[in-house]
């Protein structure tokens, strides 16, 4: 039986028992739907592109193993994605003791209060069902970050109420013990202090937790994932070696080594205002890995995956404000307007020290690149030798942030019975060639900015207006 959130409607301990629920470790309960998941062909991980091969295999056999677990990467790597995708291992709904801070199993209570709880009712015990969502703890780790945020301090209200120091029950329980039977995230590991790292090492290896001068012991039952930057370990702080030794798996993430998971991922994490034509995607993604792969920018910073990202939620934003102006039916971003992602994009990389004043060249040169390459990539075996020959006669294509898209189309030289531009849209956006103005212009802008980079015609830009010729 389940009630209108789909959560089980067992109300007592009795009934739970009655019902032949079993309980299991946390570490139990990952393995076991992994596993099952495994076993089903279905993908534990969705949404995460370019590990297949490398970073999923290690985490498996880490969870598998029962683990904790700390993933190292630069940023904009997915690491944070990655633990978030940890949720959907555990059981939708478990059952908690009602009123328990810690969300103990009705099976197991660890507190002194909920203990005395299933000593006094017995069967007749109200238990809750918690969602597997509220199993998931994360904490950004910043330098004032105290013991008594992940793991407890004395709590003086419940002091003043004229409880004893020596109680238990004057404990307020920190971020770690409230994730019991659950996965907490700590993100930024390094960045906690050092004193704070060592209050986790009880955690990490007893599992159970020491506040200031109290005799407790709380057999805690929580699965320990951590994100951290390698060049952390020098930089801003390091993780310290006890606490290093006590994570089961140390596991490096990285960029997607494969062109098609890099676009994966723009299309998936990008907010478009507007639509981007796959070939502008492209051209993006290939522009963060020359980036990626220049000794001009530092690569220990990393060029992040949210680079792409926002270049394609700026050109979809140029998109946009062009339609507006202009009255256009349908908002589509054109190879115009990547220019505007360069203007806005240039302070999410750190450049090498001796680079200063040349970034927008830089910049500029590797858009430039990546560009020539999609070109390459998608007209390989066209010939434009009558586009080419007709602009050298005089003919000019005008487009440009201020030009729309059928304005564009309908200032092509004339060549005939020449299905040259019908080729072009149809090497860049498939059968059919695109269904829209726009679409159609993109690809042909792709095409004379690929003619202009190889030096076959000129390119002068004006304002608001670009003309080849």
């Amino acid at each position: 039986m389940a009630n209108e959130l789909g959560a089980p409607t067992i109300a007592t301990l009795g009934d739970l028992r009655a019902s032949g629920h079993v309980q299991k470790t946390l570490r139990e309960e990952i393995r076991d739907n992994l596993l099952r998941r495994l076993a089903a062909g279905e993908d534990p991980w969705p949404g995460l592109h370019g590990f297949e091969s490398t970073v999923i295999p290690q985490l498996e056999r880490a969870l598998l193993a029962g683990h904790d677990v700390v993933l190292l990467g630069e940023r904009g790597q997915g690491k944070t994605r990655l633990l978030r995708t940890m949720i959907g291992l555990l059981d939708e709904w478990t059952p908690v003791i009602s009123g328990s801070e810690l969300g103990e199993h009705p099976y197991e209570p660890i507190t002194v209060g909920s203990q005395a709880a299933v000593a006094s009712y017995g069967d007749d015990l109200r238990i809750s069902w918690r969602h597997r969502t509220e199993r998931y703890s994360e904490k950004l780790a910043t330098p004032d970050t105290s013991v008594a945020d992940l793991i407890g301090d004395v709590d003086p209200m419940k002091v003043a109420e004229g409880r004893s120091l020596g109680d238990p029950e004057t404990i307020h329980f920190g971020l770690i013990p409230r994730s019991h039977r659950g996965i907490v995230a700590i993100n930024e590991l390094p960045d906690l202090a050092e004193r704070i790292q060592v209050a986790m090492l009880n955690v990490m290896e007893e599992r159970d937790i020491q506040i200031r001068g109290y005799v407790l012991r709380l057999p805690l039952d929580v699965l320990v994932v951590a994100s951290a930057n390698p060049e952390d370990y020098t930089n801003r702080g390091r993780i310290i070696t006890p606490l290093k030794d006590r994570f089961g798996a140390e596991i490096r993430t990285h960029y997607p080594a494969a062109l098609e998971a890099e676009m994966a991922v723009i299309r998936q994490e990008a907010h478009l205002v507007a639509d981007v034509p796959e070939p502008l995607l492209e051209v993006l993604a290939r522009f963060t890995r020359n980036l990626r792969q220049s000794t001009a920018v530092d690569q220990r910073s990393g060029v992040s995956a949210r680079f792409a990202i926002a270049g394609a939620e700026t050109i979809a934003a140029s998109a946009l404000r062009r339609a507006t102006l202009l009255g256009e039916d349908a908002a589509v971003a054109r190879v115009v307007d990547l220019e505007t992602a360069v203007d806005v994009l240039g302070g999410k990389i750190e450049f090498e020290s001796g680079e200063e004043g040349r970034e927008n060249e830089i910049l500029t040169h590797l858009l430039r690149t990546a560009t020539a390459e999609t070109v390459r990539e998608h007209f390989r075996g066209l010939d434009f030798a009558l586009l080419v020959d007709a602009i050298e006669e005089g003919a000019t294509v005008i487009t440009g942030s201020g030009v729309s898209a059928r304005d564009v189309l309908a200032g092509l030289p004339v060549l005939g019975e020449s299905e040259l531009y019908d080729n072009v849209c149809e090497r860049v956006l498939g059968a059919g060639g695109g269904t829209t103005d726009g679409d159609r212009a993109c690809a042909i802008e792709l095409a004379l900015e690929g003619l202009f980079l190889a030096r076959k015609i000129g390119k002068d830009t004006d304002g608001s207006e670009t003309i080849y010729g």
